[in-house]
C-alpha cells in the first residue's frame, strides 16, 4: 500500500514538473530530449561509492531542482527555470521507478529499498 501511495505521489509530481514545462516558450521536444541528462551525475561512481553517491544525490534532490527553479524565475532566466524543472521531474521520474536517493555503500542501496535483482 505504502509504494503505491508513494508512486501516486511522484507522478503527481511528475505530472507537474510537465505542466510547469508546458508553460514555458520551449519546443515541446526539449522535455524528453533533457529528460535523462541528470543522470550524467552517475559518473562520480568512476571513482568511487561515496562521491557517486554524493553526486547523484545532489542532481537528485527536489530541493536544489526547487532552488534552481526559483532562481531562474527570479532572475528571469528561462533556461534556469528549464533546468530547475527537468531536474525535478528527473527526480519524480526516478522514483516513480523505484530508484531513490543513495547510499554510499553501494549504487543499489537506495533510500526506497534495494534496486535491481536480489
Amino acid at each position: 500500500m505504502m509504494k503505491s501511495l508513494v508512486k501516486s505521489e511522484e507522478l503527481v509530481m511528475f505530472l507537474f514538473a510537465g505542466f510547469l514545462f508546458w508553460n514555458t516558450d520551449f519546443a515541446w521536444w526539449w522535455f524528453p530530449a533533457l529528460l535523462l541528462v541528470p543522470d550524467i551525475s552517475m559518473i562520480g561512481y568512476a571513482i568511487n561509492n561515496k562521491i557517486g553517491a554524493y553526486f547523484y544525490n545532489l542532481a537528485h534532490h527536489k530541493g536544489l531542482a526547487l532552488l534552481v527553479y526559483i532562481v531562474g524565475f527570479v532572475m528571469e532566466s528561462p533556461a534556469t527555470e528549464l533546468a530547475g524543472i527537468i531536474l525535478f521531474a528527473h527526480s519524480s521520474m526516478d522514483r516513480l521507478f523505484g530508484y531513490g536517493l543513495k547510499h554510499i555503500n553501494s549504487f543499489r542501496d537506495t533510500h526506497l529499498g534495494k534496486i535491481g535483482r536480489s
